[in-house]
């Protein structure tokens, strides 16, 4: 602090000057820093500014730059659970159609030429039902053949480990196991969602010389373009003909509510992934509001400061100006 000592009749010293050149120094500095506030925008530019501060606001943006991260991750996780489920409402869908063409081939008034039809343009669909299962990809790995699972990284404890969300649908998920109708009416736990066993890697839903269709055992669908054949000189309806369309209708029923059931299980998650989303967004916005309150800089208040240090600059200039005019003045008496 500068204490007001004039020196007296001094000429070797003065100290006037030396405490108006410090004031000076002080509020150039003050200016500086000022204005580097306002052109940065930030009060904490180097440690030096605030230790606490900026040790705090480093940490808090580490932490933000994670969540950034997670709120990726979450997107990307809702777009292959989002992906699969419109695959299995599409396959749903070609099923309540297959399911229809069997209930109408069930009425005793059709004849066996519209039971073949019927059961033709119904294979057709399950043909379909292939089609939407092989083209449901997501980053180059297949959604729906049985051996899909992905994990992804929504979340960081205070130590940075990890928290994380898994999609499952490989055909061992205990998540969405109960017990299956076979198509000949018994009962077979198995998976709902049987999308690979007993069936070749491209074949997930039995479309080729498999026994088992969406964890239903005994149904295949493949025998849809065997109704119709010609077995010992007559026509067999196959899986159409009376003995069997209750159990075929059965099974389908099964199908579909195995099909709805892995649906159902994938709505869960990304109801899940929902809520993380809207968590992450809120937290993200308040470590902004964090990082904001301890290192910007306030524009009024540091403006008010560079007008404040600007008037001290040029009352210390003038309080120089006059204190090294007065060892000049004692030179007088030697007149």
């Amino acid at each position: 602090m500068p204490t007001a000592i004039s020196g007296g009749a001094r000429i070797r010293t003065n100290t006037p000057a030396e405490n108006a050149y410090n004031s000076l120094q002080s509020s150039s500095n003050s200016i500086a820093l000022h204005q580097l506030r306002l052109s940065t925008g930030k009060k904490i530019n180097t440690a030096a500014d605030d230790v606490a501060g900026y040790i705090t606001s480093r940490a808090l943006q580490a932490r933000n730059g994670a969540l950034k991260s997670a709120l990726n991750a979450v997107g990307e996780a809702t777009n292959v659970t989002a992906i699969t489920q419109d695959a299995l409402d599409n396959i749903n869908t070609l099923l309540t159609s297959i399911k229809d063409s069997t209930a109408t081939a069930s009425s005793g008034a059709l004849g066996t030429d519209e039971k073949i039809s019927l059961a033709k343009g119904a294979y057709r669909l399950a043909q379909q039902i292939q089609f939407v299962t092989d083209s449901t990809v997501f980053g180059g790995r297949q959604l729906l053949q049985g051996a899909y699972t992905g994990s992804w990284v929504v979340g960081y404890y205070s130590n940075n480990s990890v928290l994380s969300v898994t999609v499952d649908l490989r055909t061992n998920n205990s998540d969405y196991n109960t017990s299956s109708i076979r198509a000949n009416g018994s009962k077979e736990v198995t998976n709902n969602f049987n999308l690979n066993a007993t069936k070749a890697a491209n074949d997930p839903f039995g479309l080729g010389n498999t026994s088992s269709f969406a964890g239903v055992s005994g149904l295949n669908l493949e025998s849809l373009n065997e109704v119709g054949n010609v077995v010992n000189g007559k026509v067999d309806l196959g899986i159409f003909s009376v003995d069997n369309i209750t159990s075929t209708l059965s099974s389908l029923a099964e199908a579909m509510n195995n099909v709805n059931k892995v649906a159902s299980y994938l709505g869960g998650i990304q109801v899940r992934l929902g809520s993380q989303d809207e968590l992450l967004k809120s937290q993200i916005t308040n470590y902004n509001s964090a990082i904001s309150r301890i290192e910007d800089a306030d524009v009024a208040s540091e403006q008010l400061g560079l007008v404040q240090s600007q008037f001290l600059q040029q009352s210390s200039l003038i309080s120089l100006t006059q204190a090294n005019q007065t060892p000049s003045s004692f030179l007088q008496l030697f007149r």
